[in-house]
Protein backbone atom coordinates (compact mmCIF):
# COMPACT_ATOMS: atom_id res chain seq x y z
CA UNK A 1 0.00 0.00 0.00
CA UNK A 2 1.05 3.56 -0.70
CA UNK A 3 0.29 6.67 1.34
CA UNK A 4 -1.39 9.79 -0.01
CA UNK A 5 -3.06 13.02 1.00
CA UNK A 6 -6.77 12.99 0.15
CA UNK A 7 -9.58 15.42 0.83
CA UNK A 8 -13.34 14.93 0.76
CA UNK A 9 -14.54 18.54 0.92
CA UNK A 10 -13.03 21.91 0.16
CA UNK A 11 -11.89 24.20 2.94
CA UNK A 12 -8.88 25.07 5.05
CA UNK A 13 -5.79 22.94 5.66
CA UNK A 14 -7.75 20.86 8.19
CA UNK A 15 -9.61 19.05 5.37
CA UNK A 16 -6.42 17.23 4.30
CA UNK A 17 -6.20 13.56 5.33
CA UNK A 18 -3.21 11.22 5.29
CA UNK A 19 -4.43 7.81 4.11
CA UNK A 20 -3.31 4.47 2.74
CA UNK A 21 -4.21 3.91 -0.90
CA UNK A 22 -3.90 1.01 -3.31
CA UNK A 23 -1.83 1.54 -6.45
CA UNK A 24 -2.45 -0.91 -9.28
CA UNK A 25 -0.63 -1.65 -12.49
CA UNK A 26 -0.31 1.03 -15.16
CA UNK A 27 -2.78 0.99 -18.04
CA UNK A 28 -2.10 2.10 -21.62
CA UNK A 29 -0.13 5.33 -21.68
CA UNK A 30 0.51 5.25 -17.91
CA UNK A 31 3.44 4.55 -15.61
CA UNK A 32 3.68 3.59 -11.96
CA UNK A 33 5.94 6.11 -10.30
CA UNK A 34 7.63 5.91 -6.89
CA UNK A 35 8.10 9.42 -5.56
CA UNK A 36 11.28 10.65 -3.89
CA UNK A 37 10.15 14.26 -3.36
CA UNK A 38 6.95 16.22 -3.96
CA UNK A 39 6.66 19.94 -4.64
CA UNK A 40 4.49 22.30 -2.60
CA UNK A 41 2.96 25.09 -4.69
CA UNK A 42 0.53 27.90 -3.98
CA UNK A 43 -1.75 26.47 -6.66
CA UNK A 44 -2.28 23.47 -4.35
CA UNK A 45 -4.20 25.71 -1.96
CA UNK A 46 -6.53 26.75 -4.78
CA UNK A 47 -7.53 23.13 -5.37
CA UNK A 48 -7.95 22.58 -1.64
CA UNK A 49 -10.12 25.65 -1.00
CA UNK A 50 -12.27 25.29 -4.11
CA UNK A 51 -10.89 28.17 -6.18
CA UNK A 52 -10.05 25.52 -8.77
CA UNK A 53 -13.11 23.20 -8.73
CA UNK A 54 -12.44 19.47 -8.97
CA UNK A 55 -14.58 16.37 -8.25
CA UNK A 56 -14.64 15.16 -4.64
CA UNK A 57 -12.99 13.20 -3.12
CA UNK A 58 -9.61 13.79 -4.72
CA UNK A 59 -5.88 13.93 -4.25
CA UNK A 60 -3.68 17.01 -4.21
CA UNK A 61 -0.45 18.25 -5.69
CA UNK A 62 0.69 18.60 -9.30
CA UNK A 63 4.50 18.32 -9.10
CA UNK A 64 6.92 15.61 -7.99
CA UNK A 65 10.01 13.65 -8.93
CA UNK A 66 10.87 9.99 -8.57
CA UNK A 67 11.66 6.70 -10.28
CA UNK A 68 9.56 4.84 -12.86
CA UNK A 69 8.70 1.37 -11.53
CA UNK A 70 6.44 0.04 -14.31
CA UNK A 71 5.23 1.21 -17.71
CA UNK A 72 1.97 0.52 -19.49
CA UNK A 73 1.29 -0.37 -23.08
CA UNK A 74 2.34 2.23 -25.63
CA UNK A 75 4.69 4.20 -23.36
CA UNK A 76 7.83 5.14 -25.28
CA UNK A 77 9.11 8.37 -23.68
CA UNK A 78 10.34 6.76 -20.42
CA UNK A 79 11.58 3.36 -19.25
CA UNK A 80 11.57 1.43 -15.98
CA UNK A 81 14.31 2.82 -13.74
CA UNK A 82 14.28 6.31 -15.23
CA UNK A 83 14.47 9.25 -12.85
CA UNK A 84 11.78 11.70 -13.89
CA UNK A 85 10.04 14.88 -12.83
CA UNK A 86 6.69 16.37 -13.79
CA UNK A 87 4.34 19.26 -13.35
CA UNK A 88 0.95 20.09 -14.78
CA UNK A 89 -2.61 20.78 -13.73
CA UNK A 90 -5.57 18.40 -13.68
CA UNK A 91 -3.58 15.83 -15.66
CA UNK A 92 -1.01 15.47 -12.85
CA UNK A 93 -3.23 16.02 -9.78
CA UNK A 94 -2.42 13.54 -6.99
CA UNK A 95 1.29 14.23 -6.46
CA UNK A 96 0.93 14.25 -2.66
CA UNK A 97 1.65 10.51 -2.50
CA UNK A 98 4.45 8.04 -2.02
CA UNK A 99 3.56 6.11 -5.17
CA UNK A 100 1.01 6.62 -7.94
CA UNK A 101 -0.17 5.93 -11.47
CA UNK A 102 0.27 8.86 -13.83
CA UNK A 103 0.08 9.49 -17.60
CA UNK A 104 3.52 9.18 -19.13
CA UNK A 105 3.15 12.25 -21.35
CA UNK A 106 3.97 14.92 -18.69
CA UNK A 107 7.11 13.13 -17.48
CA UNK A 108 10.52 14.72 -18.08
CA UNK A 109 13.69 12.65 -17.76
CA UNK A 110 16.15 14.06 -15.26
CA UNK A 111 19.84 14.45 -16.06
CA UNK A 112 22.26 12.91 -13.56
CA UNK A 113 23.22 16.40 -12.39
CA UNK A 114 19.73 17.19 -11.00
CA UNK A 115 18.54 15.44 -7.82
CA UNK A 116 14.92 14.44 -7.30
CA UNK A 117 14.69 16.87 -4.39
CA UNK A 118 15.90 19.76 -6.52
CA UNK A 119 13.61 18.73 -9.36
CA UNK A 120 10.52 18.61 -7.15
CA UNK A 121 11.42 22.05 -5.83
CA UNK A 122 11.88 23.65 -9.23
CA UNK A 123 9.98 21.94 -12.05
CA UNK A 124 6.87 24.12 -11.86
CA UNK A 125 8.71 27.20 -10.60
CA UNK A 126 11.61 26.72 -12.98
CA UNK A 127 9.52 26.13 -16.09
CA UNK A 128 7.36 29.11 -15.12
CA UNK A 129 10.49 31.21 -14.79
CA UNK A 130 11.77 29.86 -18.10
CA UNK A 131 8.73 30.91 -20.10
CA UNK A 132 8.53 34.27 -18.29
CA UNK A 133 12.14 35.01 -19.19
CA UNK A 134 12.24 33.43 -22.65
CA UNK A 135 8.75 33.61 -24.16
CA UNK A 136 6.77 36.54 -22.72
CA UNK A 137 8.89 39.52 -23.77
CA UNK A 138 11.91 40.16 -25.99
CA UNK A 139 14.18 41.33 -23.18
CA UNK A 140 17.37 43.19 -23.96
CA UNK A 141 20.22 44.16 -21.61
CA UNK A 142 19.32 47.26 -19.65
CA UNK A 143 15.58 46.56 -19.46
CA UNK A 144 14.00 46.75 -16.01
CA UNK A 145 11.43 44.58 -14.25
CA UNK A 146 9.35 44.79 -11.08
CA UNK A 147 9.13 41.36 -9.47
CA UNK A 148 6.52 40.81 -6.78
CA UNK A 149 7.16 38.13 -4.12
CA UNK A 150 10.85 38.31 -4.97
CA UNK A 151 11.82 35.98 -2.10
CA UNK A 152 9.40 33.25 -3.19
CA UNK A 153 10.19 30.16 -5.23
CA UNK A 154 9.52 31.70 -8.64
CA UNK A 155 10.87 35.07 -7.55
CA UNK A 156 14.32 33.76 -6.63
CA UNK A 157 14.68 31.92 -9.94
CA UNK A 158 13.37 34.81 -12.06
CA UNK A 159 15.70 37.26 -10.34
CA UNK A 160 18.73 35.09 -11.08
CA UNK A 161 17.66 34.47 -14.68
CA UNK A 162 16.99 38.17 -15.19
CA UNK A 163 20.54 39.03 -14.15
CA UNK A 164 21.87 36.52 -16.69
CA UNK A 165 19.99 38.56 -19.31
CA UNK A 166 21.41 41.85 -18.06
CA UNK A 167 18.18 43.22 -16.58
CA UNK A 168 17.68 45.59 -13.66
CA UNK A 169 15.52 43.84 -11.06
CA UNK A 170 13.34 45.58 -8.47
CA UNK A 171 11.79 43.08 -6.06
CA UNK A 172 9.00 43.48 -3.51
CA UNK A 173 9.26 41.76 -0.13
CA UNK A 174 7.56 41.84 3.26
CA UNK A 175 10.54 41.84 5.65
CA UNK A 176 14.19 42.69 6.01
CA UNK A 177 15.18 39.03 5.96
CA UNK A 178 13.33 38.49 2.69
CA UNK A 179 14.92 41.62 1.25
CA UNK A 180 18.37 40.25 2.06
CA UNK A 181 17.50 36.91 0.44
CA UNK A 182 16.15 38.61 -2.69
CA UNK A 183 19.24 40.80 -3.07
CA UNK A 184 21.48 37.74 -2.65
CA UNK A 185 19.73 36.18 -5.64
CA UNK A 186 19.92 39.06 -8.07
CA UNK A 187 17.58 41.86 -7.04
CA UNK A 188 19.28 45.22 -7.55
CA UNK A 189 16.71 46.96 -5.35
CA UNK A 190 14.06 45.75 -2.93
CA UNK A 191 10.86 47.42 -1.73
CA UNK A 192 9.19 46.46 1.54
CA UNK A 193 5.56 46.77 0.50
CA UNK A 194 4.46 46.81 4.14
CA UNK A 195 6.23 50.14 4.67
CA UNK A 196 6.55 51.79 1.24
CA UNK A 197 4.26 52.61 -1.65
CA UNK A 198 5.55 50.36 -4.40
CA UNK A 199 4.71 52.53 -7.42
CA UNK A 200 6.16 55.67 -5.83
CA UNK A 201 9.38 53.86 -5.01
CA UNK A 202 9.62 52.33 -8.49
CA UNK A 203 9.26 55.76 -10.07
CA UNK A 204 12.02 57.09 -7.81
CA UNK A 205 14.33 54.21 -8.71
CA UNK A 206 13.72 54.60 -12.45
CA UNK A 207 14.01 58.37 -12.71
CA UNK A 208 10.26 58.69 -13.08
CA UNK A 209 10.04 56.43 -16.12
CA UNK A 210 8.76 53.16 -14.63
CA UNK A 211 9.79 49.61 -15.50
CA UNK A 212 9.47 47.74 -18.79
CA UNK A 213 7.70 44.69 -17.32
CA UNK A 214 5.92 43.81 -14.07
CA UNK A 215 5.61 40.19 -12.93
CA UNK A 216 2.70 40.19 -10.47
CA UNK A 217 1.85 36.97 -8.64
CA UNK A 218 -0.18 38.68 -5.90
CA UNK A 219 -3.24 39.85 -7.82
CA UNK A 220 -5.99 41.92 -6.25
CA UNK A 221 -3.91 43.83 -3.69
CA UNK A 222 -1.13 44.85 -6.07
CA UNK A 223 -2.82 45.17 -9.47
CA UNK A 224 -3.29 48.94 -9.65
CA UNK A 225 0.09 49.64 -8.07
CA UNK A 226 1.69 47.37 -10.64
CA UNK A 227 0.06 49.26 -13.50
CA UNK A 228 1.27 52.52 -11.97
CA UNK A 229 4.83 51.14 -11.91
CA UNK A 230 5.03 50.61 -15.67
CA UNK A 231 6.55 52.91 -18.24
CA UNK A 232 4.53 53.96 -21.26
CA UNK A 233 3.62 50.87 -23.35
CA UNK A 234 4.98 48.61 -20.63
CA UNK A 235 3.84 45.04 -20.08
CA UNK A 236 1.86 43.82 -17.06
CA UNK A 237 2.17 40.05 -16.56
CA UNK A 238 -0.38 38.60 -14.13
CA UNK A 239 1.09 35.30 -13.01
CA UNK A 240 -0.93 34.60 -9.87
CA UNK A 241 -3.64 35.77 -7.50
CA UNK A 242 -2.29 35.07 -4.01
CA UNK A 243 -4.34 37.95 -2.56
CA UNK A 244 -7.46 37.14 -4.57
CA UNK A 245 -8.74 37.53 -8.14
CA UNK A 246 -8.75 40.83 -10.00
CA UNK A 247 -12.40 41.82 -10.42
CA UNK A 248 -14.18 44.48 -12.45
CA UNK A 249 -11.27 45.45 -14.67
CA UNK A 250 -11.98 48.04 -17.39
CA UNK A 251 -9.52 47.76 -20.32
CA UNK A 252 -9.76 51.54 -20.81
CA UNK A 253 -7.52 51.78 -17.74
CA UNK A 254 -4.62 50.46 -19.83
CA UNK A 255 -4.96 53.39 -22.23
CA UNK A 256 -5.27 55.91 -19.43
CA UNK A 257 -2.05 54.68 -17.80
CA UNK A 258 0.13 54.78 -20.92
CA UNK A 259 -1.18 52.32 -23.55
CA UNK A 260 -0.09 49.41 -21.39
CA UNK A 261 -0.13 45.74 -22.37
CA UNK A 262 -1.67 43.07 -20.15
CA UNK A 263 -1.34 39.28 -20.24
CA UNK A 264 -2.42 36.44 -17.97
CA UNK A 265 -0.30 33.44 -19.07
CA UNK A 266 -0.53 29.86 -17.82
CA UNK A 267 2.34 27.37 -17.73
CA UNK A 268 0.22 24.69 -19.40
CA UNK A 269 0.14 26.66 -22.66
CA UNK A 270 3.93 26.95 -22.76
CA UNK A 271 4.68 23.26 -22.18
CA UNK A 272 1.80 21.78 -24.21
CA UNK A 273 4.12 21.27 -27.18
CA UNK A 274 6.63 18.52 -26.24
CA UNK A 275 9.44 20.18 -28.20
CA UNK A 276 8.94 23.52 -26.46
CA UNK A 277 8.72 21.83 -23.06
CA UNK A 278 11.95 19.97 -23.77
CA UNK A 279 13.68 23.19 -24.85
CA UNK A 280 12.58 25.13 -21.77
CA UNK A 281 13.45 22.26 -19.43
CA UNK A 282 16.84 21.82 -21.09
CA UNK A 283 17.71 25.47 -20.63
CA UNK A 284 16.55 25.37 -17.00
CA UNK A 285 18.49 22.18 -16.20
CA UNK A 286 21.62 23.62 -17.82
CA UNK A 287 21.48 26.81 -15.74
CA UNK A 288 20.91 24.84 -12.51
CA UNK A 289 23.56 22.18 -13.23
CA UNK A 290 26.15 24.86 -14.00
CA UNK A 291 25.37 26.80 -10.82
CA UNK A 292 24.26 29.89 -12.70
CA UNK A 293 20.84 29.49 -11.06
CA UNK A 294 20.61 28.12 -7.52
CA UNK A 295 17.45 26.45 -6.25
CA UNK A 296 16.77 27.26 -2.61
CA UNK A 297 14.90 24.43 -0.88
CA UNK A 298 14.20 26.28 2.36
CA UNK A 299 11.36 24.16 3.80
CA UNK A 300 11.13 20.37 3.97
CA UNK A 301 8.12 18.48 5.32
CA UNK A 302 6.92 14.94 5.87
CA UNK A 303 3.93 14.09 3.70
CA UNK A 304 1.69 13.60 6.74
CA UNK A 305 2.40 17.23 7.69
CA UNK A 306 0.68 18.62 4.58
CA UNK A 307 -1.83 20.67 6.60
CA UNK A 308 0.97 22.49 8.44
CA UNK A 309 2.82 23.03 5.18
CA UNK A 310 -0.27 24.73 3.74
CA UNK A 311 -0.62 26.90 6.84
CA UNK A 312 3.00 28.01 6.53
CA UNK A 313 2.59 28.75 2.82
CA UNK A 314 -0.62 30.75 3.16
CA UNK A 315 0.71 32.80 6.08
CA UNK A 316 3.78 33.78 4.02
CA UNK A 317 6.14 32.07 6.43
CA UNK A 318 8.05 30.36 3.61
CA UNK A 319 10.83 31.52 1.30
CA UNK A 320 12.21 29.89 -1.81
CA UNK A 321 10.87 26.40 -2.52
CA UNK A 322 9.20 23.86 -0.26
CA UNK A 323 9.08 20.08 -0.73
CA UNK A 324 7.74 16.95 0.91
CA UNK A 325 10.49 14.36 1.36
CA UNK A 326 9.19 10.82 0.77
Amino acid sequence: MANAIRFYETGGPEVLRYEQVAVGEPGPGQVRLRHAAVGLNYADTYFRNGTYPIPMPNGLGVEAAGVVEAVGEGVTNVDVGDRVTYTGFINTLGAYSTERLIPAAPLIRLPDSISCETAAAMTMRGLTSAYLMRRIHAFKPGDSILLHAAAGGVGLIVAQWAKLLGLTVIGTVSSGAKAELARAHGCDFTIDYSREDVATRVRALTGGAGVDVVFDSVGKNTFLGSLDSLKRRGLMVCVGTASGPIDGFNPQLLAMKGSLYLTRPALADYIADPAEKEALAGELFDHVASGRIKIEVNQKYELQDAAQAHRDLESRQTTGSSVFII
